[in-house]
């Protein structure tokens, strides 16, 4: 399966604050963003991460990513400065990009950290995946019911987990 989050800032102890989560503190929101995702992804699976994995250096990031299930794909975002730093363990990912178009089962996905107003596909039916703004799930829902194909997949807007995409397309295409 392919999955889907953004925006999880492991290490970021001032997030719990600035978004009202709610965890005690840093490590509590590590150890239940680990579980939440390992919950969902298995090992086989792939996970795309559209930005801000982690807002710490490389030794931090890699004890967390060597936690968490699946084949991690890294759309870098405004925080992730640990995959430039010389220590990171760059094999730990599967690919690291900025910017990615994915096929589907005949349907496209524009993957980017930052929401954009109009994409690659945007008039031929693709959808836009993204991260950064930290949305509530009614953010996705008002989308959804303007038909705009925009859906943010930060750990904020999908109970602090991963989405699959075929969540995704459920949610755009079924009423």
């Amino acid at each position: 399966m392919i999955y889907f989050i953004a925006d999880l800032h492991f290490h970021h102890k001032n997030i719990i604050k600035m978004k009202d989560r709610k965890f005690s503190d840093m490590e509590d929101m590590n150890k239940k963003l680990i579980k939440n995702w390992n919950k969902v992804v298995g090992v086989e699976d792939d996970v795309y991460v559209l930005g801000d994995l982690s807002f710490k250096g490389a030794e931090k990031t890699t004890d967390i990513l060597l936690e968490l299930n699946g084949r991690i794909h890294l759309i870098l975002g405004n925080h992730d400065k640990f995959y430039k730093q010389n220590e990171f363990d760059k094999s730990l990912l599967e690919e690291v990009t900025n910017y990615k178009i994915l096929e589907y089962r005949n349907r496209y996905f524009v993957l980017f950290h930052y929401p954009i107003e109009e994409w690659d596909g945007y008039y031929r039916g693709a959808y836009h995946l993204h991260g950064h703004q930290h949305n509530e799930k009614q953010y996705n829902v008002n989308n959804k019911e303007k038909g705009f194909k925009r859906y943010d997949v930060g750990v904020d807007a999908n109970d602090m987990k991963p989405v699959s995409i075929e969540e995704i397309i459920h949610f755009f295409e079924c009423e």
